[in-house]
């Protein structure tokens, strides 16, 4: 006696339903039905996207231990349902050895620098190997991403301890740089400086000689009968007073000795005072 048994089948899904221990037929989304006992609704498979991890741990070509973390993405194709469901046990199983393969045989050939470099080149290679057998087994391998490339923490701490020493090298040299062309700028103003006091010094001496010939001759014309040797005698005691009372008129300046002595006494006594004089400055 048969008996019909419903069930539904999703969307993105085929049913694989066996008479008597052997395959049937698929069926497609939608409602369906099997004749029981005799037939079986024994799996579905879905056509939606699947991705699964694999986490390998292996070594670099310079003797480091990394786990890299490989996602690979695959799906069923409609036309290779069977095989899909009746060639493999556990294709999860038959894809994690796959990418264990060929990681393990790419990884040690490189140095962990060129790992981080060669990612692309890594997963086009597990791609390319496990799209040669899956296909066989009904799966299409879309994609192979390598997410995650994790060495050990104490080389990671190396490695930017590495790259803070380089920045750190860098930044110095900026710094000594910037020292020099601060020197180097400060020494040419210095320079240019010394030299513009100069040409002032110089038009200044200039037109003290201008002024005191023009002041020579001018008395030499008012005052008959002087020589000229009076006349710049005359001229240095009137810049010695002048210079006297600019001393004299300077904040800092409490008092000023004026050259005075007659005898060894007043030298004595100008010494001492002048000493006494010292000690509040």
């Amino acid at each position: 006696m048969c008996i019909p048994c419903f069930f539904t089948i999703s969307t993105a899904e085929s049913g694989v339903i066996e008479r008597n221990g052997k395959f049937s037929r698929l069926v497609q989304p939608g409602l369906s039905f099997v004749m029981c006992p005799y037939e079986q609704l024994v799996g579905r498979l879905s056509f939606r996207v699947q991705q699964l991890d694999v986490r390998v741990e292996t070594k670099t070509l310079d003797n480091v231990f990394l786990t890299a973390v490989v996602s690979v993405q695959y799906q069923i194709l409609r036309e290779k349902v069977y095989d899909a469901f009746y060639a493999l046990t556990n294709p999860a199983q038959q894809i994690t050895s796959h990418v264990y393969d060929v990681m393990r045989s790419q990884l040690p050939t490189l140095e962990l620098d060129s790992v981080f470099e060669s990612k692309e080149e890594l997963a086009l290679a597990v791609k390319s190997a496990l799209s040669e057998t899956m296909t066989g087994y009904g799966y299409q391998i879309l994609q192979t991403l390598i997410t995650d490339l994790d060495p050990d923490q104490r080389v990671k701490n190396a490695m930017n301890e590495i790259n803070s020493s380089k920045r750190l090298k860098f930044a110095i040299a900026e710094r000594a740089e910037g020292d020099k062309i601060l020197q180097v700028k400060s020494a040419e103003a210095e320079a240019e400086a010394k030299y513009l006091s100069g040409v002032g010094v110089a038009k200044q001496r200039k037109a003290i000689v201008d002024g005191l010939r023009s002041s020579i001759v001018d008395f030499q014309d008012g005052v008959k009968g002087s020589s000229t040797k009076e006349v710049m005698d005359l001229l240095l005691l009137t810049q010695y007073f002048d210079m006297v009372r600019d001393v004299g008129a300077a904040k800092h300046c409490k008092t000023t000795f004026v050259p005075s002595s007659r005898t060894l006494g007043d030298d004595v006594r100008n010494s001492l005072l002048q000493a006494e004089s010292a000690k509040f400055v």
